[in-house]
């Protein structure tokens, strides 16, 4: 989370244009969202008719936003910070891969006075949208239907592939915290979905959504929500130091992504000269590096693009606050219990096609 500060307009103008906005943006947003669930679903998204197919999927998702941005807006005013309601971003439903929303955010109207705010203000957002994450994976743990229900979505895997799901398709990431939830909940004797088609399932697919949003508000670097806690916990210096460290692996973590791309590249069956010459070149490096180390072919690709917006939109450094005092000891502990939430929900590999 990213906070802005502009100069406040006062009176009755500004209270109802920041509501018309609110609810303008969240209608808007709860529509593409609906359509986005539809897709998930595998319904054609066309049909009006059936968009009540993403509902579900709407309603959760609008929630995980709405703790993590009211959980800002909540620690703000708490400390006298003047804040904006979020400010929901409808995703357009045409787009590929499409959770129908870019988020949220909220914008600060007034300084942040102290580090001791700074840190309330940064992580009640990513605790809050933590635990309804949990909250709604737990339930969908706890709830999953048989495998007939994707026999149902798929009818050629019981028609063509004699009931046997592919490994092939859009994946989400893989995360520890997920993992523990998926042994202590599930049914160990039902059906678990793969992470290939966990996108079905609304609760799943949102509470997975929440991990990862997470995870990536929590990267301790710039004026993301880990950059607010970083700074404050640890201070300007060690701020600027972490924030170049973490962006850093970010930028090597996406260049090391194109090796995974380049080695299904020239797997293509592609009759040209050119690009023969180049596959007996590379092709049996790429393979031999494959075999050794195969973690490096599984970083996601979008690492690039998140440091790439970290570094020129977000930036790496941190403004000052007026009110440099350090935090007290039960800060402390809530600041290294945020950093353990994005070691639990950090998908390294994110959403991938295999």
């Amino acid at each position: 989370m990213q906070f802005s500060y502009t100069e406040p307009k006062t009176g009755f103008f500004r209270k109802n244009k920041q509501l018309l906005i609110f609810f303008t943006l969240l209608s808007i947003t709860f529509v593409t969202c609906m359509i986005s669930g539809t897709q998930w679903a595998y319904k054609n998204f066309y049909e009006i008719t059936n968009w009540h197919y993403g509902t579900t999927y709407a309603i959760l998702i609008l929630t995980f936003l709405s703790a993590h941005e009211f959980g800002h807006y909540f620690a703000a005013r708490f400390h006298k910070v003047d804040a904006t309601l979020p400010y929901y971003i409808p995703f357009p439903f045409t787009i590929a891969l499409n959770f129908g929303t870019l988020g949220a955010v909220i914008k600060t109207r007034s300084p942040i006075p102290s580090r001791r705010a700074l840190f309330d203000i940064g992580v009640s957002g990513p605790i809050a949208g933590f635990i309804v994450a949990t909250g709604f994976l737990i339930y969908g743990l706890q709830t999953l239907p048989g495998i007939e229900f994707i026999y149902n979505i798929h009818p050629d895997y019981v028609g063509h592939l004699g009931g046997k799901i592919p490994e092939t398709g859009l994946h989400f990431g893989d995360t520890l915290y997920y993992y523990i939830l998926s042994k202590l909940f599930a049914n160990p004797s039902g059906f678990l979905p793969p992470m290939n088609e966990i996108y079905h399932y609304p609760f799943l697919n949102v509470g997975w959504f929440g991990l990862f949003v997470t995870s990536l508000n929590m990267l301790p670097m710039g004026q993301l929500d880990g950059g607010h806690t970083t700074y404050s916990m640890f201070g300007e210096k060690a701020h600027r130091i972490i924030s170049k460290t973490i962006f850093r692996m970010l930028l090597t973590m996406g260049i090391l992504s194109v090796l995974g791309l380049l080695h299904e590249f020239f797997l293509e069956d592609i009759d040209n000269t050119i690009f023969l010459t180049f596959k007996s070149i590379i092709f049996p490096a790429l393979d031999f590096i494959k075999e050794k180390v195969p973690f490096l072919f599984q970083f996601w690709s979008g690492w690039l693009f998140w440091a790439v917006i970290s570094k020129f939109a977000l930036k790496l450094h941190h403004p000052p606050v007026e009110d440099n005092a350090p935090l007290g000891a039960g800060r402390m502990i809530i600041g290294f219990m945020t950093l353990a939430i994005l070691m639990l929900s950090f998908a390294f590999n994110g959403v991938y096609i295999k």
